[in-house]
C-alpha cells in the first residue's frame, strides 16, 4: 500500500552553538547531506532534535532557514507539539504555510494519567485551529518519555473525525508487536518505526518506513533496505544493511543516546560544533568520545 507519508526519514539532530542557539548553517548542510545519503525526508525538531529545549522562534527559524537554503519543503516533517494548544497551533500553522510534507505531533506531555477524551480534545482543537486542508498529521507515540500513550481507540477516533489529515504514527515504544497491530488495525495509517532495527520487520508486516535517530549516521544502510527488501535476489544486500544498522544503533546507545549521536556526528561531519547539547543534557566526556570515535572507526572497516 502507498501511504501519504512513507520511506526513510531522519529524526534529525539539531546543531547548537555554545550559547544554546541553533546553528542554522550547519543544520542546513546536515539536511542536504542526509538527502544525499538516501533519506526520503527529514523529521526535524523531534526527540533527537532537542525540540522541547528550544524556543518556539528558534524552531520556526530552523524550518525557514533550511527551506531558504534549498531544502524542498515537501520533504520536511517538523515536530510542532507543545503542551499549550495555542503554541502548537502557531507552530503547526507555520509548518503548513511553509508547505511542509506534514507535522509530527506529540500528545501534551506534562500531565500524566489523562483520558483519551482529553487527548482527543487536544488534537481536535489543534487541527481545527490550524483549519487548513493541507495539514497532514503524524502522531508520535513515545510513552517511555511522555508517559502519555496514544491508544488504538484514540487513533480510531481521530482518523474517523479527521480523515485525510491524521495520516500516520511514529511508534518509538520499541515494540514490534505493537507496530504490527497498528498496521493490522489501521491499514490506511502510515506506521513508521522509531527504532532503526525495526524498520525491516515493520516493512515486511506492511509498515510505511521509519523516522529514526541512526539515520543521522547510516541513512545509506536504511535506504538499501527500503530499496531492496522485496527483492529476493538482493537478500545479501538487505542482510548486510541490517547488520550495519544494528551495529551503529547499538553504538548510539553505548552512552546517553542524544549526546552520543552528536559525538558521532562530530566525527562523521568533521565539525566539533556537533558536540554541543542543550541542558538538561550534557556532552559525553572526552574519554567517552574517544571510545565512541574508536568504535566508529572499527565499524567503518
Amino acid at each position: 500500500m502507498t501511504h501519504a507519508i512513507q520511506g526513510v526519514h531522519c529524526a534529525a539532530a539539531t546543531p547548537v552553538t555554545a550559547d544554546g542557539r541553533p546553528d542554522l548553517a550547519l543544520f542546513t548542510a546536515h539536511c542536504r547531506a542526509l538527502l544525499d545519503e538516501g533519506c526520503h525526508g527529514i523529521a526535524l525538531l523531534g526527540t533527537t532534535g532537542e525540540a522541547n529545549s528550544l524556543a518556539h522562534a528558534d524552531r520556526m527559524a530552523l524550518l525557514d532557514v533550511a527551506i531558504d537554503g534549498g531544502i524542498d519543503a515537501g520533504v520536511m516533517l517538523p515536530g510542532t507539539s507543545a503542551p499549550a494548544i495555542r503554541d502548537t497551533i502557531q507552530l503547526t500553522r507555520h509548518a503548513v504555510a511553509a508547505n511542509a510534507k506534514g507535522v509530527v505531533l506529540l500528545p501534551p506531555y506534562y500531565y500524566k494519567g489523562v483520558s483519551d477524551e482529553g487527548l482527543f480534545r487536544f488534537y481536535a482543537r489543534v487541527i481545527e485551529g490550524v483549519a487548513d486542508d493541507r495539514l497532514r498529521v503524524v502522531l508520535y507515540h513515545i510513552p517511555q518519555v511522555t508517559q502519555v500513550p496514544i491508544t488504538h481507540d484514540l487513533i480510531d477516533r481521530l482518523m474517523r473525525e479527521f480523515p485525510g489529515i491524521v495520516v500516520g504514527i511514529k511508534d518509538s515504544a520499541g515494540d514490534i508487536d505493537h507496530m504490527v497491530r497498528l498496521v493490522r488495525d489501521f491499514p490506511d495509517l502510515a506506521v513508521l518505526a522509531g527504532a532503526d532495527p525495526l524498520m525491516l520487520p515493520l516493512l515486511r508486516a506492511g509498515g510505511a518506513g521509519c523516522i529514526t535517530a541512526t539515520s543521522n549516521l547510516r541513512a545509506d544502510a536504511l535506504r538499501d533496505i527500503w530499496d531492496n527488501w522485496q527483492d529476493d535476489s538482493a537478500a545479501d544486500i538487505v542482510r548486510a544493511a541490517q547488520d550495519r544498522i544494528d551495529d551503529w544503533r547499538a553504538l548510539t546507545n553505548a552512552y546517553v543516546q542524544l549526546p552520543t549521536v552528536k559525538a558521532m556526528l562530530a566525527r562523521s561531519r568533521g565539525d566539533d560544533g556537533w558536540l554541543n547539547v542543550l541542558p538538561p543534557l550534557v556532552p559525553v566526556t572526552d574519554e567517552a568520545r574517544a571510545d565512541i570515535h574508536a568504535r566508529m572507526a572499527e565499524l567503518e572497516h
